[in-house]
């Protein structure tokens, strides 16, 4: 057995795990500090990830992703985590998140749609200004009138991320179009992408917590619809229509 403490959201987490390469991959989270909890894994929660990947691969018509023994545990420490997180008002939401000057943007779609070719182009057209927080499953905290986006290892096939965190100006769903346009959209027209979206707990009593957390992220940020043809003139469409 391995065991490393990371902190992730400003928690610190505690994990046993049968392979090490789950703490390569945290390394960058390492914390000394006191666990706020703690996850275990064993070969059945292995085994269910492989199952699963398997089974969403035949679902979609494509080739299964890696499903060896030590990757599949990856998955399943952090998806104890994402079960555990909303006791801390704190969610994992599959998005792109990308700060500038201090603010917080969180571009969300349909897989395949672009999330992470579009803060690419945000990076393109700002230069340093730009900063990746998270390409992939950022862990999002909702305050009392915030949502602060936290950087996590788990940040995508190219590991684009950075341990830290920023206030959410706004969150932004992409749509494919032949030309670039933005607009404020409604909690209402929202609420279904950010529901497919929302790391949505097997446990009742997490998936209550979690429907209330998904209200108060709607209602604590601005909400947009990018309509997007991937050119540069994309991200800066998206730029000017969020920044305020």
């Amino acid at each position: 057995m391995f065991i490393g403490k990371y902190k992730m959201a400003d928690k610190v987490i505690e994990v046993t795990s049968i392979y090490n390469k789950v703490h390569d991959y945290c390394k960058d989270y390492i914390s000394e500090g006191k666990p706020d909890f703690s996850v275990v894994t064993s070969q059945a929660d292995i085994e269910y990830e492989k199952q699963r990947e398997l089974k969403c691969a035949k679902a979609e018509n494509r080739q299964p992703l890696v499903t060896s023994d030590d990757y599949c545990e990856e998955l399943a420490v952090y998806r104890k985590i994402a079960e555990k997180m909303p006791d801390y008002d704190t969610v994992l939401f599959h998005g792109s998140v990308i700060a500038v000057d201090g603010q917080g943007f969180l571009f969300t779609a349909k897989s395949g749609t672009g999330k992470s070719t579009h803060t690419r182009l945000w990076r393109e057209y700002l230069g340093d200004k730009a900063v990746m927080v998270n390409d992939d499953k950022p862990l999002l905290k909702i305050t009392e009138d915030s949502v602060i986006a936290y950087g996590t290892p788990y940040n995508g096939k190219h590991r684009l991320g950075s341990n830290m965190s920023v206030k959410l100006k706004g969150i932004c769903v992409l749509t494919r179009s032949p030309q670039n346009s933005i607009c404020r959209i409604t909690k209402a027209e929202a609420y279904s992408m950010l529901l497919q979206q929302i790391y949505r707990p097997a446990d009742p009593v997490q998936m209550t917590k979690t429907m209330k957390l998904a209200d108060r992220i709607a209602e604590n940020t601005e909400l947009y619809k990018l309509g997007c043809n991937m050119d540069i003139e994309a991200a800066e469409v998206a730029y000017n229509g969020m920044k305020g």
